[in-house]
């Protein structure tokens, strides 16, 4: 699996969920709605799901190996904790120099 592109489409910061995300494969295969969600212990991946008619969510698309999901999951949390990185430095950046907070 080649992960070609990691988007943060939005992310939040009152609730469980931290993030949507989109991947794309191979330059060729997009996946939208990857959410990062905080757990109990760590943030997790979970992929775009659907409720059924039992109301029982169901995976729309996700990886088949555990390595393939351990690959997509380190990935996205990746890309997200540096989209939070680079958004806190240009946040900062744009404060007046009396409000930067530099050490």
């Amino acid at each position: 699996m080649n992960i070609t592109d990691i988007r943060i489409r939005r992310t939040y910061q009152d609730a469980r969920l931290r993030a949507l995300v989109s991947v794309t494969i191979d330059n060729d295969l997009a996946v939208h709605d990857i959410k990062v969600i905080e757990g109990p212990e760590r943030l997790f991946v979970a992929m775009p799901s659907r409720k059924d008619d039992n109301g029982t969510f169901r995976d729309i698309a996700h990886p088949i190996t555990p390595e393939a999901r351990k690959i997509l999951e380190e990935r996205i949390l990746k890309a997200y904790h540096e989209y939070l990185r680079q958004n806190s430095e240009s946040a900062e950046s744009e404060l007046p120099p009396e409000l930067s907070c530099q050490e």
